[in-house]
């Protein structure tokens, strides 16, 4: 029996996902757990219709990442800390310093979880730090940091 799945099911499907399973199984225990629902023409095309939607949302959502993206790289952030005699930082820069650094001058609010740093900041320079949008997109953008 051919069924379409509503939600994931460990070791069978993901969401909106067609598959075939035995008669009993689909229902006895999908069907009534509303994991599935049967594929019949009309649940076919509501799937195809949800599908569609789905996709508008994605491409949707990878143009507005890759605006951000350009937006980010076209010029480095300046981060501000405060340093010695001899250029060294008190501390280090950190990935909320940078996410307060975007915010400020981008204008982009970007979850200080998303951002890592390629290596510790620790005098001032021009460094990378790398900004997971999930879904596979990532940008690299430079930050310098100066002497407040």
């Amino acid at each position: 029996m051919e069924i379409i799945l509503i939600q994931d099911v460990d070791n069978l499907g993901g969401k909106n996902e067609l598959v075939k399973v035995r008669n009993g199984y689909a229902r006895n225990f999908l069907i009534p757990q509303r994991l599935a629902v049967e594929a019949n023409p009309s649940n076919r095309k509501q799937l195809e219709e949800r599908l569609k939607v789905a996709k508008k949302k994605e491409d949707l959502m990878l143009a507005q990442i890759n605006s951000v993206i350009a937006k980010l790289q076209e010029a480095p952030l300046k981060v501000g800390a405060k340093t010695g005699t001899s250029g060294k930082i008190f501390g280090s820069v950190t990935s909320l310093q940078i996410s307060r650094a975007i915010r400020d001058q981008k204008g982009y609010e970007i979850d200080r979880k998303k951002i890592h740093i390629n290596e510790e900041v620790k005098e001032l320079g021009t460094y990378k730090a790398s900004i997971d949008f999930g879904s596979g997109h990532h940008a690299d953008v430079e930050f310098e940091v100066v002497a407040e």
